[in-house]
């Protein structure tokens, strides 16, 4: 029986490293800073560019209305972010936009694909560094065609956990965030890291770098290719409060077992966050 969805990531492997390929040669002009949510929820031109390229290329390659599209930048701009049974692109354009702003060199190019409201492939192209990470659901993880796999760490002790800060400077969200890795640290773990980009911790955790990344505001094109690559390594995905994993939730914990999973989770401080699936004016 012919597999229905490889010709669909076979060009979307294509097309990240041609958005990449963007992104790298994108000039000085292109890197003219907007703000979406706050002051340091940043956007450039190169995020709106790249994220039209890529899904023009989709609708050339399959289709007007044959597939349906989530995109950062067209939810910021009053889309809708509603995952449904049809074939469906999650896509972020520009993974680290404030890493691209500033030239700190961990920026992705996100794309997933979801049939029936399931994660089927997912593919993270981290262009500065020419690494291409990509997973089919049951065929595995690789980066640059070379078979990755989660770290066998079960001593927490001995681990390194991934984190980042995200974009609400609140307060009492601030605390909480801080509060978590202080107490982590203080487990302890070898470490705590952060590259700026959620697709690129969660690659980090698939090839066995770190053994853990978790973050509580976040979104799903953040993560939905991870998730496929992470769980295609061998890892594993679960809410911060240890139940099952929900794309559309903010919140998420990526690990090599669920050892080093649960162990991390008695830590994390949960706050509130709305879902990606609440419309805009009930948020």
């Amino acid at each position: 029986m012919e597999d229905p969805w490889q010709r669909a990531y076979d060009f979307a492997v294509e097309v990240a490293r041609k958005a990449g390929a963007e992104i790298r040669n994108a000039g000085d002009s292109e890197i003219r800073v907007m703000t979406k949510s706050s002051t340091v929820d940043l956007v450039t031109k190169t995020d709106e560019r790249v994220e039209k390229i890529i899904i023009g290329s989709l609708i050339e390659e399959f289709g007007e209305g044959t597939h349906c599209f989530i995109g950062e930048e067209s939810v910021a701009k009053g889309e809708p972010c509603i995952l449904t049974d049809k074939p469906t692109w999650i896509i972020d354009p520009v993974d680290g936009t404030t890493n691209f702003v500033h030239g700190f060199p961990f920026v992705a190019v996100s794309i997933a694909f979801a049939v029936n409201k399931q994660l089927e492939f997912g593919v993270v192209y981290s262009c500065l560094e020419d690494k291409m990470y990509k997973a089919r659901k049951g065929k595995g993880a690789f980066c640059n065609n070379e078979q990755i796999q989660v770290s066998d760490v079960k001593d927490i002790h001995k681990s390194i956990i991934i984190s980042e800060h995200g974009t609400d400077r609140s307060p009492e969200k601030v605390t909480k965030i801080f509060s978590t890795m202080q107490k982590i640290l203080c487990i302890p773990v070898h470490g705590l890291r952060g590259s700026g980009t959620a697709a690129t911790n969660m690659c980090l955790v698939a090839t066995g770098a770190v053994e853990a990344f978790f973050e509580i505001g976040i979104h799903c094109w953040d993560i939905a290719a991870g998730a496929v690559i992470v769980q295609e390594a061998g890892g594993i995905l679960l809410d911060v409060d240890g139940g099952p994993f929900d794309l559309m939730s903010r919140r998420m914990i990526s690990a090599n077992n669920d050892t080093i999973a649960k162990r991390i989770i008695k830590e994390i401080e949960i706050f509130p966050v709305a879902r990606d699936d609440t419309p805009a004016e009930t948020q």
